[in-house]
């Protein structure tokens, strides 16, 4: 629909379209090819957030965008500015996360000759983003935005990039704003083609279910949860996909699954002889890993599926994933057949969990075994409170062995792998739910490319505790390197008074120093309001297990020979 207005130059244009389109918040950095922007969205009733690095701007919107559901609003100026967001453009994207970016650019007469922080954004933002453009008249700017944030929105999420030119920003223009629907409703799958995904999954004698990161949007979870309650399927999660179900109420739920092939779900994928994806994206995990078999494929998703060696869906089922799912369960007559190892598979992983719910503290060379620090963090873990996962080898360790229990409760970026989202991602979290605590976890590597924005945690009042797992190195790096090459390389870095660090911010700040202080602390800082952070020393010599071959009893490696857990 169309709003008409007064003349108005574009800055109050652009200002005006994002408040009537929801906007709550922007994250940014100000300068003065963009500031007439800046100082429009003074008018509105946005909240305006302006940060300590563009990249973190960028992580914040992208994760707007993956809880809200609606495209999540970062601002950065020309040149140097616009770079800062490649990173968290491109993260947004690869995870489905909705969001646009804007960036400043120096006027249209100055964009062929040499001037300071002039800028070809909209050829590097192109390759990254599902919708990229510059708006090159002020009469234009309604038309663009609005596109941009429909395309954000719509289909498989991520992110648009719009360029302003510092002219077009001053320009006066009588056009109205154009206000796209926020939601376009999908329909349902083809049903002739449900009823051949069902006829094939009742024929078949081993079906797994593989969730994505769309299957664990909260409308979707509820329909799989139905579905697989009346089927009784295996089902495995990608890391994304975490939250889906809540493992407390389903017994045949083998996990998460991601990077080194080897989880018990990994056996049930390759156990399997027909593999229904559901909301699934090829970048979660590599089809190369997990059905180099060539298993049969149903892909049940919002798009259609990108083609790979090993992904090549014998049916698709194209549409809403809840509605979808629902025609599915309504057709679907019980299914319980389970081979022989896939039945010893689950045994195994329910198992699993009952061996790190009785984890002992583990401290041994001056650090905390992971599973013992994440046995003290479930125990602390509310089914309200969200997990933000930094990129490390601690978030492998989270990803496989933390339990779960609510859609989107733990976000981790497997698309780009990005390190240093997790506090960027906890302050949005804490901005759209301020009553709840957001647990955010780092490694000290990760930790330190975002860590500025401890004082935006601050000045917000954000209701966070960040979790350092403290080890002096890009641990997650070394493991690969010492596999593959025998020796690690460019990965040490040196120590740092993380207590003292954060306490400079305002922040309140713990660190555990010995064996017996791990769940004290870890519960002082989960009752302190307002930023907290703990370090925690962390032993990771048992990591090697993590990329380990299941071996002939095809047990988990990281529980084999551990007397620690099995006497």
């Amino acid at each position: 629909m169309m709003k008409t207005e007064s003349s108005r130059c574009g800055a109050d244009l652009i200002a005006q379209q994002l408040e009537q389109l929801g906007t709550q918040y922007i994250f940014g950095i100000p300068g003065a090819k963009i500031d007439r922007l800046f100082d429009a969205i003074n008018d509105t009733h946005i909240q305006m957030i302006p940060v300590r690095h563009e990249a973190n701007a960028a992580f914040m919107a992208g994760a707007m965008g993956r809880l809200t559901g609606r495209a999540g609003v970062t601002m950065a100026t020309s040149g140097p500015g616009c770079g800062n967001l490649v990173t968290g453009v491109a993260t947004a994207n690869s995870e489905g996360d909705p969001m646009l970016a804007l960036g400043g650019a120096v006027k249209r007469t100055d964009q062929q000759r040499e001037t300071h922080q002039s800028l070809d954004t909209v050829g590097i933002f192109r390759p990254i983003t599902k919708y990229c453009a510059e708006i090159q008249h002020v009469d234009a700017t309604a038309e663009i935005i609005a596109n941009a944030v429909r395309s954000a929105e719509t289909g498989r999420p991520g992110a648009s990039f719009v360029s302003l030119p510092q002219d077009v920003l001053n320009d006066m223009t009588e056009k109205p704003l154009i206000l796209p629907q926020r939601y376009i409703a999908q329909g349902t799958a083809d049903v002739t083609a449900i009823e051949e995904a069902v006829a094939r999954i009742e024929k078949a004698h081993n079906v797994v279910v593989l969730a994505g990161l769309h299957a664990s949007k909260e409308e979707n979870a509820l329909a799989i949860t139905r579905f697989l309650q009346k089927t009784q399927l295996p089902v495995v999660g990608t890391y994304q996909a975490a939250g889906t179900l809540d493992i407390n109420h389903y017994n045949r739920f083998a996990g998460r699954v991601g990077l080194f092939n080897n989880q018990p779900g990994d056996v049930l994928l390759r156990e399997a002889d027909l593999i229904l994806t559901i909301g699934f994206n090829v970048i979660e995990y590599d089809p190369d890993l997990w059905n180099q078999k060539d298993c049969p494929v149903i892909h049940l998703d919002i798009e259609s599926a990108e083609y790979q060696q090993h992904y090549q869906p014998d049916i698709e089922l194209v549409g809403n994933i809840a509605t979808t799912v629902e025609q599915m369960t309504n057709r679907m007559s019980s299914y319980s057949r389970l081979s022989p190892l896939s039945l010893s598979i689950l045994e195994e992983v329910a198992h699993r969990r009952q061996l790190i719910k009785a984890y002992p503290a583990v401290w041994n060379k001056g650090g905390f075994h992971p599973l013992s620090i994440i046995k003290a963090m479930q125990s602390l873990i509310t089914p309200d409170m969200t997990m933000c996962l930094d990129m490390g080898s601690f978030h492998i360790w989270l990803a496989r062995y933390m339990g779960c229990f609510r859609a989107r409760q733990m976000m981790i970026s497997n698309g780009q792998q990005t390190m240093g989202v997790a506090l960027p991602w906890a302050i949005s979290a804490s901005l759209l739910n301020p009553g709840s605590k957001v647990i955010s976890v780092s490694g000290d590597g990760g930790f330190m490319q975002s860590s500025m924005e401890l004082e935006t945690a601050v000045r917000l009042g954000c209701n966070i505790v960040h979790i350092i797992w403290v080890d002096n190195a890009y641990n997650m790096v070394e493991i690969q390197e010492v596999n593959k090459y025998g020796r690690p390389a460019g990965v040490k870095f040196g120590p740092i008074d993380f207590k003292a660090y954060a306490e400079s911010f305002g922040a309140k700040a713990f660190a555990v120093n010995d064996p017996k202080g791990l769940s004290s602390t870890l519960k002082q800082a989960m009752d302190t309001q307002g930023p907290a952070v703990v370090a925690i020393p962390v032993d990771y010599s048992d990591n090697y297990k993590l990329l380990q071959a299941r071996g002939a009893d095809n047990k988990d490696p990281v529980f084999v020979g551990n007397q620690t857990v099995l006497a």
